[in-house]
Order: structure tokens, then sequence, then C-alpha cells
């Protein structure tokens, strides 16, 4: 079992990772979906890390319920990205 101190130096790493590399990579990402822009394989390696992470990340968000916020709004992001992936490669013509 992950002990307090360690599972809060985890919490600690995560958010500092989140606002210094995700999150910029993230709304980069979004921007060029928003132009319509197809997501490339490294894309898709990204998001996929990002979700494995968000599950190793879920029993330091439980440990700290006032974070959740910031979790439902990283997935909702997410959430938002896929849809509109999803909608840029079936508008691009066959």
């Amino acid at each position: 079992m992950i002990e307090s101190r360690e599972l809060d130096g985890v919490m600690s790493a995560l958010l500092r990772r989140l606002s210094s590399q995700n999150l910029p990579r993230i709304f980069a990402l979004r921007d060029r979906l928003e132009l319509g822009e197809r997501v490339s394989d490294e894309d898709i390696r990204y998001l996929r890390e990002s979700l494995f992470d968000a599950l190793l990340a879920k029993p330091a968000f439980d440990r700290h319920p006032e974070l959740a916020e910031v979790g439902a709004k990283v997935v909702t992001l997410y959430r938002d990205m896929s849809r509109k992936a999803l909608d840029n490669e079936r508008s691009i013509p066959i």
C-alpha cells in the first residue's frame, strides 16, 4: 500500500507534469484539431499514454477530492478532443 506522504508526492509530481508538459501539448493538439487537422500516430500514442497515466493517478485524485474538478476537466478535454478528431477523420474525402 502506498503511504500518505508518498501519495502526496505523487500528486505533486502529477500536477507539475500536467501544468508544465501535458496541458501545453493538449492545448496545441486541440488547436490543430479545431483547424480540421487529423491526429498523427504520435498524437495517438501520446493520448494512449495520457489515459494510462490518468488510470495511475486515480488513487492520488481519490485521496485529494479537492482536485477532482481538475481531473474532471482534463478528462472532459480529452473526450472533446477525441470527438473532434473522429469528426475530422470522417470529413476527409476517401
